[in-house]
């Protein structure tokens, strides 16, 4: 049987375009002579849809849609995911659901089983768990279908009372199938192969995964659909971050041996293509064109600069560069070669003459004080006011350039250098920045050597570094690490006795990451690379009292 995986990017909520880009894919895999063509988890209206899945009109439509693709299988097998009415008197009203047509006909629905409530993930939300577990037959074969998380309930990892194909596998299936919709965050590419490899080894069935591809919103989709033979290798593989169509000729006699490429755990080049992805689609599909950024001359700034760079074209982002009397002539070159070296264009706006305009309305209010993290703020919102008015006059979008080391602590300014419709690195520690810029270098100086080399600061002061409010960064993206990433309280990173990190310091950091959550809950969508990014896939109360 010749089946085809059809690896797209789907748009959230533009069933016809979706439903259209289907069909040509069904299309195509008929001129192949496929005799089955698979696609992604809720491919009908992209994933994952949230709320839209509340509305009876949006699942008209994706019915609707599901109807055109039906009527387009005369001689193929087709199978798209889909949401579905559960007709249920007691229970949430929608199954998450895989549509089997063929010859213009609905051979089987299959409903997903395990609706994960974990990270990003808000299944049960919506949805209702599926309770009957049958094959597909289909061209003399009996194929077992899941949906993503159906297929996760292995090992020592389980988080469900029931595991979907062992339930199947009394029926004597020849094939497994599953349609997923399965994130990119730089520990789970492996993780992903390993845990469909295991499936394929525990059952001792062949697997066909197909996974989607393309940025929505913070969510970013890696693509890497995949055939694993029975014995758990690799046989084919489809690209990462890009569409992709590929026919196996599978023959369930005949031994495919191991084809793929081997990515480590943690890829900096996989990093970076997810963000460059993620920064084309969320313009794309929004429907922007051009960003412009408040361009420092430091290593944030100059790596979301490259990135947009490489994302939309360097000609459509705009630097802006806004010094005040505290900032370094180096800096302002190094952001203007760094333009250079792109080809960006670049204003120079210094912010003196709003700055003192903002003291001077304050004086007044201010009398009898003296000057602190106050006057500092106004210059960044000074700032941000600025690079705002520039984005509703000229219809650019703001692009954030705060990291992960920075949000983390609150070492940022509200409606200040916080503004932004993206935050592009939001997601990366200030030693993953730097690890990012060296490879953006990594053909030539892309990122002028002197931005990389020097010691960060805000400029916000005369002489301020970091370092004045921050421990060095090595140290301080450990205990935010181990807190966020790892969930480990103060005593546990104590515990650790890694050189630098005592008891205070440790604990100190933790109450500015605890302190500063209404801050991160007021900031722009962050592109997620991490197991744990700020927003949705961590979710912390604002108004509490803990301490960890």
């Amino acid at each position: 049987m010749k089946i085809a995986l059809a690896q797209l990017n789907y748009i959230i909520g533009d069933i016809e375009g979706n439903t259209a880009k289907i069909i040509g894919e069904i299309e195509k895999a008929k001129a192949e002579k496929a005799d089955l063509v698979i696609f992604s988890e809720l491919a009908i209206c992209g994933y994952p849809p949230k709320d839209l899945l509340d509305y009876p009109s949006f699942i008209l439509r994706c019915e609707k849609g599901l109807e055109e693709i039906q009527e387009v299988t005369e001689g193929i097998g087709v199978l798209v995911g889909g949401p579905s009415w559960t007709k249920l008197e007691k229970g949430k009203k929608l199954y998450n659901s895989a549509f089997f047509y063929s010859d213009k006909k609905l051979i089987r629905r299959i409903d997903k089983t395990l609706l994960p409530t974990y990270d990003i993930f808000d299944e049960y939300r919506y949805f209702h768990y599926n309770e009957l577990f049958e094959c597909v037959e289909f061209k003399g074969e009996k194929i077992a279908v899941t949906i993503c998380e159906d297929l996760w309930n292995l090992d020592e990892e389980k988080l469900y009372v029931s595991t979907p194909m062992d339930e199947l596998m009394k029926q004597n299936p020849t094939v497994m199938i599953n349609l997923s919709g399965s994130p990119y965050s730089y520990n789970h590419v492996e993780k992903r192969r390993k845990r469909m490899q295991l499936n394929a080894k525990t059952y001792g069935l062949p697997l066909f995964y197909v996974n989607q591809v393309g940025g929505n919103t913070d969510i970013l989709f890696d693509g890497g659909s995949m055939f694993i033979n029975r014995n758990g290798d690799i046989a084919e593989e489809c690209e990462f971050y890009k569409e992709d169509f590929k026919v196996i000729n599978w023959d369930s006699s005949h031994t495919y041996e191991d084809n793929h490429e081997d990515y480590y755990d943690y890829d900096i080049g996989l990093i970076h293509d997810a963000l460059v992805m993620g920064v084309k689609d969320y313009f794309g599909k929004v429907g922007f064109k051009k960003a412009l950024l408040g361009s420092s001359g430091g290593i944030d700034s100059a790596v979301v600069h490259a990135i947009a760079a490489d994302a939309l074209g360097a000609e459509n982002i705009k630097a802006i560069m806004m010094p005040s009397k505290y900032s370094s002539s180096g800096s302002v070159d190094d952001a203007v070669k760094l333009a250079d070296n792109l080809k960006s264009p670049y204003s120079i706006i210094p912010i003196k003459k709003p700055f003192d305009a903002f003291n001077e309305t304050l004086e007044e209010e201010f009398e009898g004080t003296e000057p602190n993290v106050t006057e500092e703020n106004l210059q960044a919102r000074s700032r941000g006011i600025m690079l705002m008015a520039i984005s509703n006059k000229f219809g650019s979008m703001v692009l954030n350039t705060s990291n992960k080391s920075e949000s983390a602590v609150g070492y940022s300014t509200l409606y200040g250098d916080m503004c932004g419709g993206l935050s592009v690195i939001g997601d990366l520690y200030k030693e993953q920045v730097y690890e990012l810029a060296r490879f953006i270098n990594r053909y030539g100086e892309v990122i002028p050597y002197e931005i990389v080399s020097k010691e960060p600061s805000a400029e916000l002061r005369h002489d301020q570094k970091d370092s004045d409010s921050l421990p060095p960064y090595p140290l301080l993206d450990k205990i935010l690490f181990y807190y966020i990433e790892e969930k480990k309280g103060w005593q546990e990173i104590v515990a650790m006795k890694i050189e630098g990190l005592d008891e205070a310091l440790v604990r100190k950091i933790i109450r500015k990451v605890d302190r500063n959550e209404y801050k991160r809950f007021q900031a722009s969508p962050t592109l997620r690379i991490s197991h744990k990014a700020f927003g949705f896939g961590r979710r912390m109360p604002i108004v509490a009292r803990y301490n960890h």
